[in-house]
């Protein structure tokens, strides 16, 4: 099946050319140069402007080429299996436009989407120094609205603007990504006195427009990973601000931060899935070549065993990933659900991927300079921080429970969004155009994805009576929705809880999203294996559900149930992984060619077979 988003993304990476090519802009020499600098690589990402990344931030109705969100994810996923500070660093422009994709007006999104294809970096500030996740109790305000006649007459409660038609902002935003370097930034700003759900607004502050003494950038922040990211703050200080700025209506900022966040969390996918391509290919290519007790490391059932659970997690994560970015657009009013299931599960998810690897690489996994100029070190430093912005997994988690109360009645009722998910499971099916509009901060009919489980289940259990290579796929696919049933029944006690949540809430929340993650996996498989089975590349992947075998297995061992695969199942799909790194794949559900390794100028034997690219 040639599924457009992987092919434009192939095409992406051949033209970044070989990571392993030192001479290669973007190559992971060069990476660790900069990394080891903490500089900022902005010759990499003049690369991806040539290429005209920027323009798929932009969606087709403002000037740009963003109608697919699932292309997004594949094209940042290609460039985080290269190198996660890229990602970070050029991805946060993405960030820093939603806002304004979600609620802006046309003018401002005009003018945004010409400002970003043009290379100009936007950032997001919304974190304080004191405040963290607290987006309530942010300090940066709206002056003390005294007209510039100099009038010190007006009432401070009256409105936040000051009679001239400006915003006078003042405050302090920290640990922002783009702080320093982006030239335009959304602004959460409290409007209001007294603050509180309506006493914040966004605003489109544009540097370019302030006066120079007006604001000021504070110093880079020393960052264990993502060392050469921007990541910094600014100041301001009565900074005039034009009252056109506002993005949305008046004291609407903080929801109008919290449904753009559903669509950058859910993209947030795209920097997890890089990480553990990159990491697991490290991770296989140690084991093929070292030699430990008169054995090479991939012979020793250990290693065996812990290379085919972190391929079958990779895989797991990518279907998940691939339901929530298309649901973006046929589910938006559940966003509020995948976007906390996805942005949880995958952060989480990946950095267990990463430890259970660098168990196998020992020491290696910590040195610089020794094996694969020690980039296996990098990604597991880059990545710690994607599971702590734009919300940590706690505020995710948090959000489910939140909406315990609809998704409990929503699966009992099956009222949620099953079109929606079916057309998000069927790779064929042509996305709707996102419509922000449907955006909603609770699902208020619960998940449409959970809701399609039982007639998922139903689906392969017919088949498996076909075919009976499936009947322990179908038996798996049973008992996740028996435990489901359970972990909703479970969420029945906490429905009604807002704050002073529970710890008992919170684990019932982490049951929930491997049941989601499960009903996504099951849903993709029954939707498109049609489309994939015959695939030369992929189809024995997808034939007798040997990926899904595999991640629901792994599912329902972290729901604390039996296992559901054996060794043999594991050993069919580390065969699989072994088989796409020989041929110049990238290890995933769809087929992608990775870039050629160009042959090396001078002779000799570099020892082993000759190897493409991460």
């Amino acid at each position: 099946m040639e599924h457009p988003p992987y092919r434009l993304a192939e095409e992406f990476d051949r033209f970044l050319g070989d990571p392993d090519d030192p001479d290669e802009v973007f190559s992971y020499a060069r990476c660790a140069e900069l990394d080891e600098r903490e500089e900022f690589p902005a010759d990499i990402c003049r690369r991806f402007e040539e290429w005209g990344l920027p323009a798929q931030y932009v969606p087709v109705e403002h000037g740009g080429r963003l109608r697919d969100y699932e292309q997004v994810l594949q094209l940042v996923r290609a460039v985080a299996r290269r190198d996660l500070t890229c990602a970070i660093g050029h991805g946060k422009t993405y960030l820093g436009g939603v806002c304004v994709w979600v609620a802006g007006s046309a003018e401002q999104a005009a003018r945004l989407g010409a400002d970003i294809m043009a290379g100009v970096p936007v950032s997001l500030g919304l974190t304080e120094r004191d405040h963290g996740s607290d987006l309530l109790a942010g300090e940066v305000r709206t002056g003390d609205n005294v007209a510039d006649t100099g009038d010190k007459t007006a009432d401070p409660g009256d409105k936040a603007a000051d009679t001239g038609g400006h915003w006078l902002v003042s405050g302090e935003k920290w640990l922002i990504n783009n702080a320093t370097r982006g030239s335009v930034l959304s602004l959460l700003t409290r409007t209001r006195p007294d603050g509180g759900p309506r006493g914040f607004s966004v605003l489109l502050v544009d540097k370019r427009e302030l006066d120079a003494d007006t604001y000021r950038h504070l110093p880079k922040i020393r960052t264990h990973g993502i060392r050469g990211a921007d990541i910094s703050g600014i100041a301001f200080d009565g900074a005039r601000v034009a009252r056109d700025a506002l993005v949305g209506a008046e004291g609407a900022g903080l929801e109008i931060v919290l449904k753009a966040l559903q669509l950058t969390r859910t993209m947030c996918a795209a920097l997890s899935l890089g990480a553990a391509d990159h990491g697991l290919r490290l991770g296989l290519d140690f084991a093929e070549d070292r030699e430990l007790y008169g054995r090479r490391l991939i012979d020793l059932p250990q290693a065996r065993h812990v290379l085919a659970g972190a391929a079958a997690d990779v895989l797991l994560h990518e279907a998940v990933a691939l339901v929530a970015a298309r649901a973006v657009q046929t589910q938006t009013a559940e966003l509020g659900v995948t976007s906390a299931v996805t942005k949880y599960l995958l952060p989480t998810g990946t950095d267990q991927v990463l430890a259970d690897l660098t168990g196998l690489l020992g020491a290696r996994a910590f040195l610089k300079g020794v094996h694969a100029g020690g980039r296996f070190q990098k990604v597991v430093r880059d990545h710690r921080i994607v599971g702590l912005f734009d919300g940590n997994t706690l505020v995710n988690l948090n959000s489910l429970v939140n909406q315990f109360r609809s998704l409990v009645r929503g699966f009992g009722r099956r009222t949620g969004d099953t079109a929606g998910a079916g057309t998000a499971f069927d790779l064929a099916a042509p996305l709707p155009a996102l419509d922000p509009a449907k955006l909603s901060l609770v699902a208020r009919h619960g998940s449409g994805v959970t809701a399609s489980l039982p007639g998922c289940v139903e689906e392969i259990t017919r088949r498996a009576e076909a075919n009976p290579a499936l009947a322990p796929v179908a038996e798996a696919a049973r008992r996740l929705l028996d435990v489901t049933r359970a972990v909703h029944a479970e969420a029945e006690e906490y429905q009604g809880v807002l704050t002073e949540v529970p710890p008992a809430a919170f684990e019932v929340a982490r049951r929930y999203t491997l049941c989601w993650a499960g009903a996504a996996c099951l849903g993709l498989w029954t939707h498109s294996t049609g489309h994939l089975a015959d695939d030369p590349a992929t189809g024995e992947l997808w034939r007798d559900g040997l990926w899904l075998h595999t991640a629901l297995d792994r599912l329902l061992v972290r729901l604390g149930e039996p296992a559901a695969a054996g060794e043999e199942t594991y050993e069919e799909l580390l065969g699989a992984l072994r088989a796409a790194r020989s041929s110049g794949r990238l290890f995933s559900l769809l087929p992608q060619r990775l870039p050629e390794r160009q042959p090396a100028s001078t002779g000799g034997d570099a020892g082993g077979t000759e190897r493409t690219s991460c």
